[in-house]
């Protein structure tokens, strides 16, 4: 919601607030002849003029007046509110506040809604491709005769040439490629496909033009390749070396194995039915309720966002330039996307917070204390430095009553 606060100044009110925005401006000012502070107004007024004294008389006021109205028209702002100044001078200035406060919730149906839970099967070609993910993380590399398939790992050295030249990053020695892998430019590996040990050969090949490295992008290259080894995925077998390399609690068969993998896999399915089932009972109830949500909340929502996005980014070494590079889109296009979801996290919110006062959901500090040492507990962490991490009681016992609404929804 917005509300919008005219103020005029002037008069007696006005001449007081100029007075005192010289006593502080005045201090700042040099003038020869004059102590520091000690400057008459008159002679600070010739030199400098009344724009610094107007500015930060209105400066002053403007904050008295903030301060004034959000006690008197009991006003919770939520954002900075917007300045519009419709006149300043030596007689006076007039401005226009803008307060942006949460929008106004009508609740419509939340309760028995039409959403429903989808049961949770588990099927055995899902059992063995998990089983399969851990056999193959067991695999061995072991080396073999004949020629490169897809899937090998190759032993290679590789050097780079552009116009006769070698080119700098483009060279190893020694190196490990998995075949198939997709970890150098097209055509590369496929080349390789075929060649047996102690093979060597040139591979002439063009690098993509929307390649990182702008001197290359583009570009046609040679790569010269000498393979040194070929070696072959060897997949163990269910038998009991297997299981005691394994080392998994309660399992030391196939049959204990499967039902073990099953179990994780239902867990998981679990959860993830669980959490489209309460985004369908969110999105239900929004939209059964009404709310309009100023443009404002939904842009500073998104900017926060896209900070924590940033932050994200900057905390596994990658740059937003490169970022975009990589993933071939633009701050303009991820600010569209963050500006949907701010828009449908927001009315999620207030839908939650409405059901809170709808419901008198409240949480005790006795609740809110026990969900701080289970945390600790979980997270192998001291209940100060939990603490510490949330910033405080009220955080946690509102975020208890975000979920005591969701359980709501759920009933």
């Amino acid at each position: 919601m917005k509300k919008v606060v005219n103020y005029k100044v002037s008069g007696e009110e006005w001449k007081e607030a100029k007075d005192k925005a010289f006593e502080k401006v005045v201090k700042k000012a040099k003038v020869d002849g004059f102590r520091n502070g000690k400057v008459p107004r008159t002679i600070f007024e010739k030199k400098y003029g009344t724009g610094e004294i107007i500015s930060e008389a209105m400066q002053e006021m403007i904050d008295k007046k903030y301060n004034e109205t959000i006690v008197k028209e009991k006003i919770i702002p939520i954002l900075e509110p917007k300045l519009e100044i419709v006149s300043a001078d030596d007689n006076g200035f007039e401005v226009n506040m803008t307060f942006i406060t949460n929008p106004e919730v009508t609740l419509g149906k939340y309760t028995s809604l039409k959403a429903k839970k989808e049961e949770v099967k588990v099927k055995k070609e899902e059992i063995e491709h998990e089983v399969g993910h851990i056999l193959d993380r067991y695999a061995e590399l072991v080396s073999k005769d004949g020629k490169a398939e897809n899937g090998d790992t190759v032993i290679i050295d590789f050097k780079g040439f552009k116009d006769d030249k070698e080119f700098e990053g483009g060279s190893a020695e020694n190196y490990s490629l998995e075949l198939g892998s997709h970890s150098f430019i097209p055509g590369f590996e496929e080349a390789i496909v075929g060649m047996s040990k102690d093979e060597e050969k040139d591979i002439p090949l063009t690098f993509p033009e929307d390649y990182m490295a702008k001197d290359l992008a583009g570009q046609k290259v040679v790569f010269n390749v000498k393979v040194h080894d070929i070696k072959k995925r060897v997949i163990p077998e269910l038998d009991e070396e297997f299981f005691k390399d394994l080392d998994m609690k309660g399992v030391t068969n196939k049959e204990e194995l499967y039902k073990v993998v099953e179990e994780e896999i239902k867990v998981q399915k679990e959860e993830q039915a669980e959490n489209i089932y309460t985004e369908k009972l969110l999105e239900e109830a929004s939209n059964n309720m009404k709310v309009d949500i100023d443009k404002e909340i939904i842009d500073d929502e998104a900017a926060h966002m896209y900070e924590d996005f940033t932050n994200r980014l900057k905390g596994q070494g990658i740059s937003e330039e490169l970022y975009y590079a990589y993933a071939k889109t633009s701050k303009e296009d991820v600010m569209k996307d963050l500006t949907k979801e701010a828009e449908v996290r927001l009315k999620y919110r207030y839908l939650l917070e409405a059901i809170i006062k709808e419901e008198k959901i409240t949480v005790t500090d006795k609740e809110a204390k026990d969900e701080v040492k289970k945390m600790a507990k979980e997270y192998n962490m001291t209940e100060e430095h939990v603490m510490e991490h949330l910033g405080s009681l009220d955080r946690i016992k509102f975020e208890l009553a975000m979920r005591k609404a969701l359980d709501v929804l759920k009933k």
